[in-house]
């Protein structure tokens, strides 16, 4: 155990100081889990680390000064590590050292979180504009002779930085980790990996669903992916992955907002987010605060929330890959990654996941009183043909309710 090494890890702001706002999160969710999974990596390592909070609680700038100071002394030997979000509209990441301290640590830090793709903004001190002799955070100012490092991950109010964080954040803790190992001379380890999967060259989702015999879509639903791009040293959460650190997040509902696509993004169905937020309704209003329960089972939406979102295509009795492959101007190998299928067979009323791309000029048509093929073909600029292909229609017959996928021609 590394007896001589003594770290304070700071979850910035918290309960009624909810710190920087944006595109639906609150900074003080994410500081809180960037620091309980920073706590937990460094007791893997044999450091001793003390949080400064580990729940949703408001702590005062002289709470927070007091609690830092009594963790493990006055010392200079001590590193704090004060974990934010930073907002203004700008992009990228940036670290802010004490003016009592020099800049090694944190370049470390800028450098390693640029390795993982947030962008470098820079290493700095700032200093009180009415005494430049003192630095400009209390959390640098007031807190002795211990090294403070504060960290600005990324700015919430932007979006690319805000969906990084949300997605990612596992990731970004982890290059502090190695940063302050390579500082303090600790031996570095990588994470325990039994319920995650690093990913390698030449990694897909197919691959990685065959090799730990699950579905694409169960991986991408666990690690909030909105397709099926990954990158290369990649963290990947497995099914039965440790959630006990999690906490629950605040979402604000953005416009545009429905309770499938929110449930979607975070794992959960749309039920359980109904009852964890007592709705009684649909309704959503944008600024509404939904509580979001971290490490909830994942749960596949119903078939109607699935169909109505367009994302599916159901097998209707004479469908073969081939025929549903041309029916979306994709390919039969296309689908049978999406949806793990190892063989050719179908079965009826099996809900089949279509490439996205393939997708962007299929809807659904819910047919109504005075519908017919004629006059939706004249409405979605189609023909009669393609729409009963499209539906495996032997006839012209249609029914009031019946749902019909459509391929608008936008030519």
């Amino acid at each position: 155990m590394n007896n001589d090494i003594k770290i304070v890890i700071d979850a910035g702001h918290g309960g009624a100081d909810s710190g920087a706002l944006g595109n639906g999160l609150k900074e003080k969710d994410y500081t809180l889990l960037i620091a309980k999974y920073l706590k937990k990596r460094f007791d893997e390592l044999g450091v001793k680390s003390i949080l400064v909070r580990d729940t949703d609680e408001t702590v005062s700038p002289s709470e927070r000064v007091n609690r830092i100071l009594n963790a493990f002394g006055n010392s200079s030997d001590v590193l704090l590590l004060s974990n934010h979000l930073n907002a203004g509209g700008g992009e990228g990441a940036e670290v802010i050292y004490a003016l009592r301290n020099n800049d090694t640590l944190s370049n470390k830090i800028l450098e390693n979180l640029g390795k993982e793709g947030l962008k470098m903004r820079k290493v700095y001190q700032r200093r009180l504009p009415n005494d430049n002799t003192k630095d400009y955070y209390f959390i640098h100012r007031n807190t002795g002779n211990i090294e403070p490092v504060l960290i600005e991950y990324a700015f919430i109010d932007n979006k690319n930085d805000a969906d990084k964080i949300k997605n990612n954040y596992e990731r970004y803790a982890e290059s502090v980790i190695k940063s302050v190992a390579d500082y303090k001379g600790i031996n570095y380890t990588s994470p325990i990996t039994k319920d995650t999967y690093t990913v390698q060259k030449g990694d897909t989702l197919w691959n990685i669903s065959k090799k730990f015999g699950l579905t694409v879509d169960e991986i991408k639903k666990l690690n909030n992916l909105n397709n099926n791009l990954l990158y290369i040293g990649q963290v990947l959460k497995l099914p039965n992955y440790d959630t006990a650190t999690d906490t629950n997040i605040t979402y604000i509902v953005q416009k545009g907002d429905t309770l499938y696509s929110i449930a979607s993004k975070n794992g959960i169905s749309v039920n359980d987010l109904k009852k964890y937020n007592n709705l009684t309704s649909d309704n959503l209003s944008i600024g509404q605060e939904l509580n979001i329960p971290k490490g909830t089972s994942i749960i596949t939406p119903s078939e109607d929330e699935i169909i109505n979102e367009g994302s599916v295509y159901k097998v209707q009795k004479g469908d073969t890959l081939y025929g549903i492959s041309k029916k979306f101007n994709t390919s039969v190998d296309k689908i049978k990654e999406l949806n793990s299928l190892i063989g050719d067979i179908l079965t009826i009323g099996t809900n089949l996941l279509i490439p996205t791309s393939s997708l962007s000029d299929i809807i659904i048509h819910k047919v109504v009183s005075g519908d017919s093929l004629w006059s939706l073909a004249n409405k979605y600029n189609t023909t009669i043909d393609s729409i009963k292909q499209l539906n495996n229609l032997v006839s012209d017959l249609i029914t009031i309710g019946e749902e019909l996928q459509v391929k608008r021609n936008t030519k």
